[in-house]
This record gives C-alpha cells, structure tokens and sequence, in this order.
C-alpha cells in the first residue's frame, strides 16, 4: 500500500508494536498472538491485525506471529533498520539530557552534532559532542546529509530554526519547544510537550 494511503494514526502504533515485540524478545519469547499484544497495549486484537495488514500478512492462524520475523519487518516499514543521523539544537537542560541519553544507538538513530546561540556554551564538551556555532547550522547539516533534528530551544527560536534546518535538508524534526510550527508539506513534526500531556491526565483527576 503506498505511504498517504496508510491513515497516520496507524502509523502511530507501529512504533508501540515494535518496542513490545522487543521487550517480548527480551524476555525470551519467539511468538505471539495479536490478542497477547493487545492485551499488553491496550488495544484490541482486531485492531492490530487491521494495522498490520495494511503493510501485508505477518502470521499464521493458530501460530500467531514470529517475534523476530515481524521485529524485522517492521523496523524495515519504519526505516529503523538503518541508522539515522540526528541534529539537536538547544543544550539548555532538555539538551544536555537529550545529548547524554544512550536509548537511541540501538533503535535506529544516533545524535551526530549539536548546536546552540549562547557563546558561553559554543565549544563545550558534552557526552563527546562539541557544541557548534548555530551560524554554522545549515553548512554542516548539509554535509552530513543530516534528515533528522531535534529542537529544545525556547519558543521564540524554535520557528527560526525550523526554517534554518527545511532549507538545510532536514526532512524530519521532533519539536520539545511549547510552539505549534509552521512547515511545508513533506515537512514530518512531531511534538513532545509535558504540559499538555499533564493537562490531559489532570481531566480524570478528582
């Protein structure tokens, strides 16, 4: 099935799919069923044989689905059976966790620079990482052939950068900073922001 035809929001659950089928191969397990995967995601059997026939037929009936078999097709449907070069921009607090966070070099990606404004920060030192020169942003991102980045500047910044890192190539951007941004189409944004997630779980609260 081509790309725009798979709804996003099934494009969303990949990834949930993917790290349980990890933890389950952790763990020491070679197959599963849909309805064990459910039941460990909250999400309905049906549904899971629904998003994955999307992408073609991953099991048997009575066998369920080999672990590593749909670990590996998956991670191919998702692009991460490759590694991918990451920019981060900003190393304020966020950044610097971000840049010391050792999760991403077995999951398909690996941070290969960092930038920031601040002189007092430009040439640092941090988890092996140079800080750069944010001017010199588009000249590297560009060399590297870098399709990924990070931002965790302050809101303000974050539409700069954006443009900065589009006309640089990036194809990809994952957005901490509290700032809906404004991008072309073709342009991927993923946005992580506490507050919202907070608010969102404070409704149940009594």
């Amino acid at each position: 099935m081509e790309k725009n035809q798979v709804p996003d929001i099934v494009v969303a659950r990949l990834p949930l799919y993917l790290q349980t089928l990890k933890t389950l191969e952790n763990e020491g397990a070679y197959n599963t069923s849909s309805k064990d995967l459910g039941q460990k995601l909250g999400i309905s059997a049906a549904q899971i044989r629904k998003d994955l026939s999307h992408f073609g037929e991953f099991g048997k009936q009575g066998t369920g689905y080999s672990i590593k078999y749909l670990t590996e097709c998956l991670e191919e449907i998702l692009h991460v059976n490759k590694t991918w070069d990451m920019a981060l921009i900003g190393v304020g607090f966020l950044g610097h966790a971000i840049v010391n966070f050792q999760g991403f070099y077995n999951q398909g990606f690996r941070i290969k620079c960092v930038f920031d404004s601040d002189p007092n920060k430009i040439g640092q030192i941090v988890a092996g990482f140079e800080i750069m020169d944010i001017k010199n942003l588009e000249a590297t991102i560009k060399e590297n052939r870098i399709k990924v980045a990070m931002i965790t500047v302050h809101a303000e910044n974050a539409q700069e950068v954006t443009e900065k890192l589009i006309n640089a190539g990036v194809k990809s951007i994952l957005n901490y900073a509290p700032i809906v941004l404004k991008v072309p189409t073709g342009i991927q944004v993923q946005y992580i922001n506490p507050i919202i997630e907070l608010q969102h779980m404070t409704y149940y609260l009594e």
